[in-house]
C-alpha cells in the first residue's frame, strides 16, 4: 500500500516559516512560486519566493536578532491558520528594542504558503526604526 505523501497543512507552514525566518532562503521556499507576503499596514508586499527572501533580508540586515517567539494559534484549519507572534530584538541603526506583536493570517494552497497577510503595532515599529 503505496499512500501519498500528505502535504503541510496552513498551521505548519506557519510554525515552519516562523522557525525559519532567521533563514530567507529556507523561509521564502515554504511560500508557492506566487505566494505573497504582505504588511498592508506598513504598505509592504512581496510577491514570490525571490520577492519575499529579499524583503526578509532586508529586514534581518535592520533588525539582525529579529526572530519570533510566544506564538498563539487561534485558528487551525488545514487551508488557514491565524496567529500571534512576538519579536523582541534591537533595530540596528537606531540602538532602539523593537518589541511587537504581530498577527498573521496563512492561507495555504497545494502544500505552500500562498499568502501571509502580518498586521503589527505601526507606532511602536515607527519608534523602533526612529533615528538615534
Amino acid at each position: 500500500m503505496n499512500q501519498e505523501p500528505t502535504l503541510p497543512t496552513a498551521p505548519e507552514l506557519l510554525r515552519a516559516y516562523l522557525a525559519a525566518i532567521r533563514t530567507p532562503e529556507a523561509a521564502a521556499s515554504l511560500f508557492a512560486e506566487d505566494g505573497v507576503l504582505e504588511l498592508p499596514w506598513i504598505q509592504v508586499r512581496a510577491e514570490g519566493r525571490d520577492a519575499i527572501g529579499r524583503l526578509i533580508a532586508g529586514l534581518l540586515a535592520k533588525v539582525p536578532d529579529f526572530g519570533f517567539g510566544d506564538i498563539q494559534f487561534w485558528i487551525e484549519t488545514p487551508e488557514r491558520a491565524f496567529a500571534e507572534y512576538a519579536v523582541d530584538a534591537k533595530v540596528a541603526a537606531s540602538g532602539r528594542p523593537y518589541r511587537q506583536t504581530y498577527a498573521g493570517l496563512l492561507i495555504a494552497e497545494g502544500g505552500k504558503i500562498k499568502r501571509l497577510r502580518e498586521a503589527l503595532n505601526t507606532a511602536a515599529a515607527a519608534e523602533a526604526f526612529r533615528p538615534a
